[in-house]
């Protein structure tokens, strides 16, 4: 881990360890180079003018993660942590310059195995904000295994399909993905398919879905930066298509998104 191009040292680290008012994105990088390397840079500023009140520069960032992958492998799993020092600064409103923790670690790949997945009602804080306080939906994924799933599926208040614990979820009826019409965390690898879908013509739209439209003939699949397509088996025992062909699709869609030099 580096914090700011150099070696975390040991109050960043405590810091880090107990921060939970941070927010992160997390990419692949193969060859030095990440898919919408563009739309994290973009997230990572506007989470910042969110949550300390000021903004992050995108060349900043790219420096920091260059440094960090500087003499090593160029294939990796990173993960760029914006925190502050000054949490009682923060605590009280004031603007603060942020610092940018770079970890790296070996590369992920995807899964194929369709999961099973367990609806509960449950809603994230600031749901567009890929923050660290990530307890609620580690609390409900841990709960799904316990009960024999794979992962939770979440709805909102009204009953509404949002998202999973990690993971955006889109279905597929076999002319359209429909992503959930409700407040969610838009995923850059969401938003790198629906760029994909619209590249390739294929029709996409966001609607209200509820646990009772989903059928047989729906397929459904969730999707975060190590896995752009895994199927899903099923929801609350309810069997879904497990259609190959839909999750080739969707990977082509992802796939003409180009690889960006960090």
């Amino acid at each position: 881990m580096e914090v700011d191009g150099a070696e975390a040292d040991d109050e960043d680290l405590k810091l880090l360890a107990r921060a939970s008012y941070a927010h992160f994105t997390s990419m692949q990088v193969r060859g030095g180079a990440v898919r919408g390397l563009d739309l994290h840079l973009v997230r990572l500023d506007t989470s910042t003018r969110e949550l300390f009140g000021t903004g992050l520069d995108a060349e900043r960032v790219r420096a920091c993660l260059r440094h960090a992958l500087a003499g090593g492998p160029q294939d990796v799993s990173a993960r760029v942590t914006v925190f502050a020092r000054a949490l009682d600064a923060v605590a009280r409103g004031e603007a603060v310059e942020p610092r940018i923790a770079v970890t790296v670690g070996a590369p992920a790949e995807a899964g194929s195995e369709p999961v099973r997945l367990r609806s509960v009602t449950y809603e994230r804080d600031l749901p567009h904000v890929k923050h660290a306080a990530t307890f609620g939906l580690t609390r409900q994924r841990r709960l799904a295994a316990l009960a024999g799933y794979d992962d939770a599926l979440f709805t909102d208040r009204r009953g509404r399909i949002s998202e999973a614990s990690v993971w955006n979820v889109c279905f597929y009826d076999g002319e359209r993905v429909v992503w959930p019409e409700a407040a969610v965390l838009p995923g850059i690898t969401m938003r790198l398919l629906q760029r994909g879908l619209e590249a390739k013509g294929v029709p996409s739209e966001r609607r209200a879905l509820r646990l009772a439209d989903l059928t047989p003939a729906l397929s459904a699949f969730l999707t975060n930066s190590i896995d752009p397509a895994l199927p899903v088996a099923s929801v609350d025992g309810v069997r879904l298509a497990v259609d190959p062909d839909a999750a080739k699709l969707l990977l082509e869609c992802y796939g003409t998104n180009p690889w960006q030099p960090v």
